[in-house]
C-alpha cells in the first residue's frame, strides 16, 4: 500500500488501551498509518493527550470537553482549557458539541458550553472536532450563530441524512467517516458518502469504539482504517488508495500538518 493513512479521531488514552498501548501504537507508522490525532474529552484526558503527543512523533492532539462532560466546565477550568491549546502539537479544540442521546447534561448547559468552545476556536484559529448526537438542528443553529466557519474543522462520526449533510458541507465543515459506514444498516450514511465530495470526507475510528465490519464488536483500532478506505472506495467508485491519498491530503489541509 502506497498511500498513508491519516487517523483523524482516535481516543488512545482511554483505559481499554492500557495492557498494550504502547505495543499498538508502535505497530501503526509500521502499518500504513502515518498520522494519528487523538482527541480529549473532559479535563483528564486532555491531559492524557498531551501525554501521547510528546511521547509519539506522529501523534497530534485535540483539546476540548465533549457534551457529556460538560459539567466539569467552570470560568477556572475553561481558562486551563484554553491555555492547554497553545501546547506543541495541538491542532484542532475538540470534541465539543450536543449530544441529546441522554437525559444529562441539560441541553441548556450543553449549549453555554458548546458556544464558548466555538468562540474559543475562532479565537484561536485551531479547526473544531463537532460531535452531535440527535441534535442536528441545536448543532447546525449554533454554529452558525458562533460563525463556526470562520474555524472550519469536522462533524466527527457523522450520523445525519444527505439533507443535513449537505447544510454542514455548505458552512464548509469536513465530514468524518468511520466503522458504521461498513455496517449493513448504515444506508443513510452509504447515502451521505455517496453524495459528498472526496475532498471533504476523513478517515478516522473513533477508537476503541465503532469498529468496522469485519470487526465489529471488537475493540477497534487505527489498524481498521483500512476497511472504511475499502467500503468508501467501493461507493464512490474509487480505488482504496485514491481514497487514503485525498482523505490524508483532506486531513492535513485542515489540521495543518
Amino acid at each position: 500500500m502506497e498511500a498513508r493513512i491519516f487517523e483523524t479521531h482516535a481516543h488512545y488514552e482511554d483505559r481499554q488501551f492500557d495492557e498494550d498501548r504502547e505495543e499498538l501504537l508502535k505497530s501503526l507508522p509500521l502499518n500504513g498509518i502515518e498520522f494519528v490525532v487523538n482527541v480529549s474529552s473532559s479535563l483528564e484526558t486532555v491531559k492524557r493527550t498531551l501525554e501521547l503527543t510528546k511521547g509519539y512523533d506522529f501523534i497530534y492532539g485535540a483539546v476540548g470537553v465533549h457534551p457529556e462532560e460538560a459539567l466539569e466546565l467552570t470560568e477556572e477550568s475553561f481558562a486551563w482549557l484554553s491555555e492547554q491549546l497553545s501546547c506543541d502539537k495541538i491542532v484542532a479544540v475538540g470534541e465539543i458539541g450536543l449530544d441529546y442521546y441522554w437525559k444529562e447534561p441539560d441541553p441548556a448547559v450543553q449549549k453555554i458550553w458548546f458556544e464558548r468552545q466555538i468562540a474559543l476556536a475562532r479565537e484561536k484559529q485551531l479547526p473544531m472536532i463537532i460531535h452531535s448526537r440527535d441534535a442536528a438542528k441545536d448543532t447546525y443553529e449554533l454554529m452558525k450563530a458562533g460563525h463556526a466557519e470562520e474555524a472550519g474543522g469536522v462533524i466527527h462520526c457523522f450520523s445525519y441524512a444527505k439533507e443535513i449533510a449537505e447544510k454542514f458541507l455548505d458552512m464548509g465543515f469536513y465530514l468524518g467517516i468511520g466503522g458504521v459506514v461498513t455496517f449493513k444498516n448504515s444506508k443513510k450514511l452509504k447515502e451521505v458518502v455517496e453524495y459528498a465530495p472526496l475532498e471533504r470526507i476523513l478517515l478516522e475510528t473513533d477508537c476503541p469504539y465503532m469498529a468496522p465490519v469485519p470487526n465489529r464488536g471488537k475493540r477497534n483500532s487505527s489498524l481498521n482504517l483500512i476497511y472504511v478506505a475499502e467500503e468508501i472506495g467501493r461507493l464512490k467508485g474509487c480505488s482504496t488508495d485514491e481514497v487514503i491519498a485525498q482523505t490524508t491530503k483532506n486531513a492535513r489541509k485542515m489540521y495543518r500538518i
